[in-house]
């Protein structure tokens, strides 16, 4: 997929997104979301906070957590975030850098596209919500998220199965197979908790139930 196509998915999930945030009450922008810590809120920041950062930014996330580790750091910039911005900036945000192009320096355009679709999923999934991803889409996510995998603890499950998509041509990987939508086997390669009821094959065994 070339970076045309990729930024158009981007900005369809941002915009998406932003509509279910819309629709969100108070008690649901305080609701867990599926990353351990991080609240609906803290999560929609973070979404939007990736066409914002530059090198100035970086500059400073790098000395305020020197020493500590990527997740960590990851934890402390998004917790920062969240309790910064309100839901009125969030969206105004997500409205100012609809049809943004830029990322986070060091990192590739797929990377924006992995936060959308699987922070989506990240929001609606505790709220008993649903979002279909573009099959497309989340395959190109998944290839960037096998290669990610180490930094998101997930290096030796994706190494000892093969993901196999039942929605489009996409299978990486050797060994038991894990069958199911392509987006399913996004959330699994990312640490996530795929929909059991959407994946079968002997590879699950492997796959850790997380709540």
């Amino acid at each position: 997929m070339d970076k045309a196509a990729i930024w158009a998915h981007i900005h369809a999930e941002r915009a998406a997104l932003a509509a279910t945030l819309a629709e969100l009450d108070a008690a649901d922008w305080a609701h867990d979301s599926l990353c351990p810590g991080w609240t609906v809120h803290d999560v929609a920041a973070h979404v939007i906070s990736n066409p914002q950062i530059g090198w100035g930014q970086m500059a400073g996330l790098t000395a305020r957590n020197l020493g500590r580790g990527y997740n960590t750091m990851i934890f402390r910039e998004v917790k920062r975030l969240g309790a910064r911005e309100t839901r009125e900036s969030i969206l105004g945000d997500f409205e100012r850098y609809a049809a943004s192009t830029r990322h986070v320096p060091t990192t590739t355009s797929v990377e924006p596209l992995i936060d959308a679709l699987l922070h989506h999923q990240d929001i609606v999934r505790p709220l008993g919500r649903t979002r279909a991803m573009a099959p497309e889409a989340a395959a190109v996510a998944a290839d960037r998220v096998r290669r990610l995998a180490p930094l998101m603890g997930t290096g030796r499950l994706v190494r000892s199965i093969r993901l196999v998509a039942t929605d489009v041509d996409w299978s990486r990987g050797t060994g038991p197979e894990v069958r199911g939508p392509v987006q399913e086997l996004l959330m699994l390669a990312s640490g996530r908790e795929p929909d059991r009821a959407l994946v079968e094959g002997e590879g699950l065994a492997a796959v850790p139930t997380r709540g």
